[in-house]
């Protein structure tokens, strides 16, 4: 019998994640956009995890997720203390444990702006999410231009053109890569999905963020995954 010999890297990584003190639960890589948002982060910052995927729209699916939280919802950091089951109070949480990883930018007023712009993420785009729900696989072209999503798009480019403007000195919207980025790329797949027209500097931008080591890896992650849920995929028709 022949013997499989792992990677080093591959094995170091892998057993960091199973003694890791964290779990993130997470659904389909192709149409969770909540979920990247926390993977994402993780991912970037280098802090081990074991992954817990949980497919959606699946019989078993809410009794599953409610083994780690009663909210019903992903993604759900679980920690030795508690289970944490909302995306910004998950990055929230991770940047006060790791002060040393920069997650947030270090300018204060930098800091000030990036938590506004993840929160206005958290809580709106209503429009962007209903009529152009991600979908990574897919390619549709055109598609979900309503009005409010329209206005959504607008709002979007305001943002990253005066982040990178004021704090884009580097690749990233305040420079480094932060929880903003983080919180902005299952946009940024919306945008390649529906082919958004974008001007040159915000489609550069939209290249780095995808072309990112973590969001990368979560892109291939996606694309590989073979469930396909039927409500995420009516535009297709």
């Amino acid at each position: 019998m022949q013997s499989t010999v792992l990677d080093p890297t591959l094995t170091a990584t892998l057993s960091a994640a199973e003694n890791s003190a964290y779990k993130l639960v997470i659904a389909n890589k192709n149409y969770s956009s909540w979920s990247m948002r926390a993977w994402v982060t993780m991912t970037a910052f280098g802090i081990p995890f074991q992954e817990i995927r949980i497919p959606l729209d699946q019989p078993d699916t809410g009794n599953k997720i409610a083994i780690y939280s009663s909210s019903g919802r992903v993604p759900v950091l679980v920690t030795r203390e508690t289970s944490i089951w909302d995306s910004l109070a998950i990055c929230e949480y991770l940047a006060e444990q790791f002060p040393e990883k920069n997650m947030w930018p270090q300018d204060m007023v930098g800091r000030a702006l990036a938590r506004s712009i993840c929160a206005e993420m958290h809580s709106g785009f209503p429009g962007l999410r209903s009529a152009m729900t991600m979908n990574i696989r897919a390619r549709l072209p055109g598609r979900g231009r309503t009005p409010e999503a329209q206005g959504d798009i607008g709002r979007v480019c305001e943002i990253w053109e005066s982040c990178l403007a004021n704090f884009g000195h580097y690749d990233f919207l305040f420079g480094d890569f932060s929880i903003a980025d983080a919180y902005f790329a299952p946009v940024a797949t919306r945008f390649i999905t529906y082919d958004v027209f974008l001007a040159p500097a915000l489609r550069a931008y939209v290249d780095r963020l995808l072309n990112h080591p973590a969001v990368d890896q979560w892109i291939r992650e996606a694309e590989a995954e073979t469930e396909v849920i039927e409500r995420f995929e009516l535009d297709m028709e």
